[in-house]
């Protein structure tokens, strides 16, 4: 397929979801009519990617690495599902993206199409040689749209991607290709330079019911507010993270295809109410759910997500078991935000709490027999003795 006949497909209609991102949709409908799609359908996803995909997130403290919190690939099953539903409306028999072919975004939206509509086609330019061969990388693409003056929000003084939506924004590619460059500071586009935060901490609090934040309380301008919707919990949960600076990562993962890449990440509230997500299941979830939970559910749902599984039978599964393990998250949460830091002042359940605090006194012998430990203690430490002696034995040290 020739480069001009790539370019006339993606011409026949443009989906934006509005999953989040600050971008102006007027604008961007202008300027798809103007650079030659004959339709620009917007719609508004907000409600559906809080409540479907980043709170199942928060329930399972979904994480990939250990340290990136799947922004991204939230995303894309939202995105995916709209774009199938325009071209269903619109009986188009080809979908398009612009993912490179060596990520991962072009691996999570083709296998949500063809889940969604199995007879769907998808147009993949980033993988025509015809298109490659002509436009080897990034640079080349901003001297066309530079030529063609189509505007874009990367320049060759700011040459790395940046993709945003409700839950985070991620920069790629250009400098940040070098993983021992420091990214710049005017980079980051969503949370405050941490030192340059507010001397004051902002205090507020989160309740959680099955696991599901259900309300947030805070002082805003010397008043109370309380907010109890899905979407402006998760919004108001992004304003204070990014007042404060919260959120932002610097990393090196292993994207799918098994290419390494460095990614920085800014991931403001999401961060937060993982955080206090995760507090409140150490007074209230039972230690061997949680082990089993972290070991399974949350490995292999973060899994999932980041490698575009989200349209699958184990997916499916995976979150059922996260809603049978939330039954018993109930409880509240008070937090605090204090440049680039989140912390937890405390927490209480009424009605889940495991935690006896007379149990665990160091200053009442409560209902626990400390002389019960002895004998807990002897049957661990049998085998242990028999490994000791084993070891001994063969002159082996410890």
């Amino acid at each position: 397929m020739s480069v001009k006949k790539v370019l006339e497909n993606l011409r026949q209609g443009l989906h934006r979801s509005t999953e989040g991102s600050q971008e102006d949709f007027a604008a961007a409908e202008k300027k798809a009519l103007k650079i030659g799609a004959k339709k620009c359908f917007v719609d508004d996803k907000r409600a559906e990617f809080v409540k479907e995909l980043c709170f199942p997130a928060i329930m399972c403290n979904a994480i990939y690495e250990g340290t990136y919190l799947l922004g991204t690939s939230l995303a894309r099953p939202v995105i995916a599902r709209g774009m199938i539903a325009f071209a269903q409306q619109e009986n188009c028999q080809y979908v398009s993206h612009g993912c490179t072919g060596k990520g991962n975004d072009q691996v999570r939206f083709e296998l949500a199409f063809y889940a969604l509509q199995p007879s769907i086609k998808v147009i993949a330019p980033w993988r025509d040689p015809s298109f490659y061969e002509t436009y080897p990388g990034r640079q080349d693409l901003l001297k066309y749209a530079e030529e063609k003056k189509i505007p874009v929000s990367s320049t060759k003084a700011k040459p790395w991607s940046m993709d945003e939506n409700l839950a985070h924004c991620s920069y790629e590619a250009g400098i940040l290709e070098d993983p021992n460059t420091t990214p710049p500071e005017d980079m980051w586009k969503l949370t405050v330079d941490p030192i340059k935060a507010p001397e004051k901490p902002e205090d507020f609090t989160l309740t959680f019911e099955n696991g599901l934040p259900v309300k947030l309380e805070q002082t805003e301008q010397g008043k109370s507010k309380t907010v109890t919707d899905p979407l402006e919990i998760f919004l108001s949960a992004n304003s204070i993270a990014r007042a404060h600076g919260i959120g932002r990562i610097d990393i090196v993962e292993n994207r799918f295809i098994g290419i390494k890449s460095r990614g920085c990440y800014e991931t403001p509230g999401l961060t937060m109410l993982r955080a206090a997500h995760m507090d409140l299941e150490g007074l209230v979830m039972d230690r061997e759910v949680r082990a089993l939970r972290d070991q399974f559910v949350t490995f292999n749902y973060s899994k999932a997500l980041y490698n575009g599984l989200y349209f699958s039978p184990e997916r499916e599964f995976l979150e059922s078991c996260i809603v049978q393990s939330q039954k018993d998250i109930n409880g509240i949460v008070r937090c605090r935000a204090y440049k680039g830091n989140f912390s937890v002042l405390g927490r209480s359940s009424e009605s889940s709490n495991l935690y006896s605090e007379s149990e665990s006194s160091m200053d009442e012998i409560g209902d626990f027999a400390p002389s019960e430990t002895s004998g807990f203690i002897g049957v661990m430490a049998i085998r242990l003795k028999k490994y000791g002696a084993m070891k001994a034995e063969k002159g082996e040290r410890l």
